[in-house]
């Protein structure tokens, strides 16, 4: 299952580049607890200070609760997650509580039909 996750870094350069600079050389400990929670893929880009989260988890699990189980895995892990939220803020379109918030999702190039006379006869019915 894929989620696509934002929040934003504070708005201050000097945390922006802490963020990054956590990021080349993430701990040890957080990146074994991912795996074992069961993350297969996660992939974090920034533009500005938005950061978009794009995760991908075994089958059947839950975002929110694989997370919480990866957090709880160690004080280790427990630790990074604060220090990365401090460095966090949602955004404002997040829900309440909301840390991470869900994008919703509007175009998937896999579930497009192929057009197989190349989109001619998709054009005239448009």
């Amino acid at each position: 299952m894929r989620y696509v996750l934002t929040v934003n870094l504070k708005d201050d350069p000097a945390v922006i580049a802490a963020y990054r600079r956590h990021h080349r050389e993430v701990w040890p400990e957080v990146v074994d607890s991912l795996r074992r929670a069961g993350v297969e893929q996660m992939d974090i880009h920034l533009l500005g200070r938005r950061l978009v989260m794009i995760l991908e988890l075994s089958d059947g699990l839950d975002f929110r609760r694989t997370l919480a189980a990866h957090v709880a895995s160690s004080p280790r892990v427990a630790e990074w997650e604060r220090l990365m939220k401090s460095l966090q803020e949602p955004t404002r379109d997040a829900a309440p509580g909301e840390w991470w918030a869900m994008m919703e999702p509007v175009f998937s190039l896999e579930k497009q039909i192929p057009a197989i006379d190349g989109g001619a006869n998709r054009a005239r019915s448009s």
